[in-house]
């Protein structure tokens, strides 16, 4: 077993001048009902232990939460007096949530993307925003429209940076073609990935490498199902998957999860250290996005960031194990 320094390394995005934690923080669980990260205290506790463990970038969107805009909320009345300590990425523009905004525009028009800046500054009580990410395509606004105003923004100084998440690789390839030609690009992409959900590398992820983004996985821990913590038996009762996602346990390859278990043991790891370091070996990849909602889960993710470091022999097992297959598209 390779081994390595407890510290959570610090990566770069992209060809760009951004750095993150290679181990960031979902903060979709904050507002979740249910959760311990439901209210203001959990999310405290959670982000108390993050920035603590050296997990310090944080990623959100203005949908997430119990209501609209309330995980961002919980997090601007959790990060005062240290704003300055981490860096703050959020989304904008999935049309699955009507967040309330007194315009009828799509939403990654000009006039929406201003109103919803504006809205998600407030809401985080901050002055900036490191990495301002399009939610999702907007089929209905040509991307020149998008990136103008997020250039706008970047002169203003409302933003840092800008990226983009569940885009295909050809629309990863229109949108640099684009921006190209007008100076300022995008800086990232984040899409749907983990071993078990690997389509990404058919053409994302080589688009990614080509056009310089830095690569956020989400759901990389597929649910939690790749964190040892699952048997085909069943798993935590308070687990996201035994609670509202039972079909994914259910429909999981348990032959060939017993199989990677195994294969942990052998290495005296555990499978969510595995996971990590098979994630952090993928070229373009600046950081797992994982959630949490108890301070344990953070340490135990801050830790796997620099646990094992696999060999090509290693990663090659693990490749045959899960196999690249079509992946359902998976939106958050």
């Amino acid at each position: 077993m390779n081994t390595t320094d407890t510290a959570v390394p610090v990566r770069r995005v992209g060809s760009s001048g951004l750095l993150v934690s290679a181990t960031g923080l979902g903060c979709n669980n904050f507002g979740r009902p249910g959760t311990r990260t439901a209210t203001l205290d959990g999310t405290i506790e959670v982000l108390d232990a993050a920035i603590e463990a050296g997990v310090t970038f944080l990623d959100t969107a203005d949908m997430y939460g119990g209501e609209p805009g309330l995980s961002e909320t919980l997090m601007g009345e959790a990060l005062q007096g240290r704003r300055d300590q981490v860096v703050l990425a959020t989304k904008f523009g999935h049309p699955g949530r009507d967040m309330g905004y007194r315009i009828s525009a799509a939403k990654g028009s000009r006039s929406y993307v201003r109103v919803a800046v504006e809205e998600s500054l407030r809401r985080l009580r901050t002055d900036w925003i490191d990495l301002y990410q399009l939610h999702v395509p907007d089929p209905q606004t040509p991307i020149t429209e998008t990136l103008s105003v997020l250039e706008d923004l970047v002169r203003e100084g409302k933003i840092r940076y800008f990226g983009h998440s569940n885009l295909s690789g050809w629309q990863i390839a229109d949108a640099d073609h684009r921006a190209t030609d007008r100076g300022s690009r995008f800086v990232s992409a984040q899409n749907h990935y983990s071993p078990l959900a690997r389509a990404a590398e058919r053409d994302v992820l080589p688009a990614a490498r080509h056009f310089g983004l830095g690569f956020f996985p989400f759901f990389p821990l597929h649910n939690g199902l790749l964190t040892g913590k699952f048997t085909r038996d069943g798993g935590p009762e308070g687990s996201r998957i035994m609670m509202q996602r039972r079909h994914v346990w259910q429909d999981a390859p348990w032959d060939a999860l017993e199989q990677y278990q195994r294969f942990c043991d052998e290495r005296g790891i555990s499978m969510l250290q595995a996971t990590f370091g098979w994630l952090l070996a993928q070229p373009a990849l600046s950081s797992v996005i994982a959630g949490a909602t108890s301070p344990e889960q953070v340490r135990a993710n801050a830790e796997a960031a620099a646990a094992w470091t696999p060999s090509d022999a290693d990663l090659a097992v693990i490749d045959g194990l899960f196999p690249l297959v079509e992946d359902p598209a998976a939106r958050v």
